[in-house]
């Protein structure tokens, strides 16, 4: 079970030195594997990606017919369930609302001697979202990745899942992708689809851009793609901090932790709290919960190998180990939430009071719940508008600020040795 431990005077002890350690673990057979897929789709295409498909998935589907058909979209409102058609509507409508707020602003400035400098953003033209699947189902995700794209005005967006046994997608999937504009869907998972979307085949249009989550030869694929397309992040297991005080629930704490456990035996889950009293109750919570948890046997391993209850002096010692594990999800269960979020300067989403639950942002707050792990938290952010924008700059001189400038440019060129930077100023007019 989850172990206890004192945290005093910025000391770290075996258990924090591995959560502190924690990320994305690559093996070199790992490399070796996912750089030979990649390979083969830059080579061959559809081709590649089927076999693939079959030898990984065990599904056999013709490379012709990766694409989800028109038919199948059709179908995919036939078959899901009203109930759920509503949830990702109104969870479609609470992200939306909240993206729209991201804008980015474009902005010019008088410079020395009258020149006009200035940025404006724009929009990437394609976007692929990867979506993972099988035999599992992640309308949310299609949610959280597809409506900040489309926020930010992203030309197109498409999507590449894993098809369940019987070669379809589920159609919780495909109507989540519809209601957010997404209309080209391929039945293609693992490394073989960031190829596709990163490289182009004949049947998946090469995209500028790959986001979404997925297992860790997909994390590792997209690492290697990086360059070709831009990437999200390489996002690692689940994590959860709880940074708690004597007022907080050690019911709710021994929820909400194994909420995140249960993702996998790899999650990260860590309660810090100030309170002595607190502690031996979130243990004694998390067995009484785990003895009926469908993923118990995942949520345990991920508590006894990732997991740590520990003790701190004070809150303000608290934030500030929450900040040297920048986890992915911190919640912040204190008489003052407020307070104390002022303090946390290095998490992915933060979560405030006993009625925020991680759960809320998963699937219906409104921010994305794409976030960094591994520590990335300390340099990376939640994904938004803005990472399907870019930024370019503006410069325009005229005669007069040239005139100004012209002599200092070609002495900072010639500093640099570089007689040609410094020609192409002289030889205009003085």
């Amino acid at each position: 079970m989850i172990p206890v431990h004192v945290y005093s005077d910025g000391r770290e002890n075996e258990t924090l030195r591995a959560i502190l350690r924690r990320g994305a673990a690559f093996t070199p057979e790992m490399e070796h594997g996912v750089r030979g897929i990649l390979k083969e789709v830059q080579e061959r295409g559809d081709v590649a990606c089927y076999e693939c498909t079959v030898r990984f998935d065990g599904v056999t589907i013709r490379p012709d017919a990766m694409q989800v058909s028109s038919d199948e979209l059709e179908e995919a409102y036939e078959k899901i369930e009203s109930s759920l058609f509503q949830l990702i509507k109104r969870a479609a409508g609470n992200i939306s609302r909240y993206h729209k707020h991201e804008k980015a602003v474009s902005w010019r400035m008088r410079g020395a001697g009258g020149a006009v400098l200035g940025q404006d953003w724009s929009p990437l033209d394609r976007v692929g979202i990867y979506v993972p699947g099988g035999r599992a189902t992640y309308p949310s995700t299609v949610l959280m990745t597809a409506i900040p794209a489309r926020a930010a005005g992203v030309g197109e967006t498409v999507i590449c899942t894993p098809p369940q046994r019987d070669g379809s997608v589920h159609p919780a999937v495909l109507v989540a992708a519809q209601e957010v504009g997404v209309k080209r869907i391929f039945k293609v998972g693992g490394p073989q689809a960031i190829a596709a979307m990163a490289y182009g085949t004949k049947l998946v249009p090469r995209v500028d851009k790959i986001v979404g989550p997925g297992n860790t030869y997909v994390q590792l694929a997209k690492k290697m793609v990086f360059g070709e397309v831009d990437i999200d992040m390489i996002a690692g297991p689940s994590e959860l901090v709880v940074l708690a005080d004597a007022h907080a629930n050690p019911k709710l704490i021994a929820a909400d932790l194994l909420a995140q456990a249960e993702h996998d035996e790899q999650s990260t889950v860590v309660c810090v709290t100030d309170s002595t009293k607190l502690a031996p109750k979130v243990i004694r919570h998390l067995k009484i919960q785990l003895s009926d948890l469908t993923r118990s046997q995942i949520a345990e391993r991920a508590l006894t190998e990732h997991g740590a209850v520990i003790l701190v002096d004070s809150l303000e010692s608290g934030a500030e180990l929450v900040n040297k594990i920048a986890p992915e999800h911190c919640e912040v269960l204190v008489k003052h939430p407020n307070d104390v979020l002022k303090r946390i300067r290095h998490a992915g989403a933060v979560f405030l009071g006993p009625w925020t639950p991680v759960a809320m942002g998963d699937y219906w707050a409104g921010p994305s719940h794409v976030l960094p792990t591994g520590g990335t938290g300390r340099f990376a952010s939640v994904l938004g508008v803005h990472d399907f924008l870019k930024r370019r700059s503006f410069v325009s001189f005229s005669r007069a600020s040239f005139k100004e400038a012209r002599d200092h440019v070609i002495n900072f060129a010639m500093a640099e040795g570089l007689q040609a930077h410094a020609r192409s100023v002289s030889m205009r007019e003085r």
